[in-house]
């Protein structure tokens, strides 16, 4: 039989527990495996527990699309450790450290991916995180071009600036057949995306400028 002095405080069990919980976030980041990535199940997400979660980490009243563009426009320094956005083709998944979960929907009319282009070392990725993904090529210009495959026409065709994360971020529309190029002093890399289907990637890490 334990004594009461070899039983844990309630303290030190949630220390303990929020160590695991963050622990576990860090672990569950930039899953190449659909089916370890965090889930949430949207529909016994209330709209309150959503606003209390957005609340808690400094983005209230935000859109899935405001979120995912104000944590990818933050400083990798300044992202928070806790919180764990893990973007999905149709929403966005937030879970912090205590173990609150919330479902944003994404907009109808944009399907977000996230690209990070590499030289030398790169790491598997299939749904995106925002908090805790990082690349190789960190703030880098690069030039970015992307085509519709069925019409040829090209939707984008601009140099951007990586994030602090390493990675470039598109919303493009959904329903589509796409190559994406991008390109940096004399090498490139192309890939074909898709963004009509529930499981499709939001993580794209296999693009190596040759």
């Amino acid at each position: 039989m334990l004594s009461r002095r070899s039983l844990p405080s309630g303290r030190t069990l949630a220390r303990h527990g929020a160590a695991a919980a963050v622990l576990a976030l860090t672990l569950a980041a930039c899953s190449a495996d659909p089916a370890e990535a965090p889930s949430a199940d949207a529909s016994a997400t209330t709209a309150s527990a959503a606003d209390e979660l957005l609340a808690a980490h400094d983005l209230a009243g935000l859109t899935a699309r405001e979120v995912v563009d104000t944590l990818d426009a933050t400083a990798l320094d300044d992202r928070d450790a806790e919180l764990m956005a893990s973007i999905r083709p149709d929403e966005l998944l937030l879970t912090d450290a205590d173990g609150t979960e919330a479902s944003l929907p994404m907009p109808d009319d944009a399907f977000y991916v996230s690209l990070a282009p590499y030289v030398d070392t790169t790491h598997e990725c299939y749904f995106h995180s925002l908090t805790t993904c990082t690349g190789e090529m960190q703030g880098e210009d690069i030039d970015v071009t992307v085509t519709d495959v069925e019409t040829g026409e090209v939707l984008v065709d601009e140099e951007m600036t990586t994030f602090d994360n390493g990675f470039v971020g598109l919303w493009l529309p959904r329903d589509a057949e796409l190559d994406v190029t991008i390109s940096q002093d004399g090498l490139s890399a192309t890939e074909r995306l898709s963004t009509d289907d529930a499981e499709d990637a939001t993580c794209v890490t296999t693009m190596q400028l040759a």
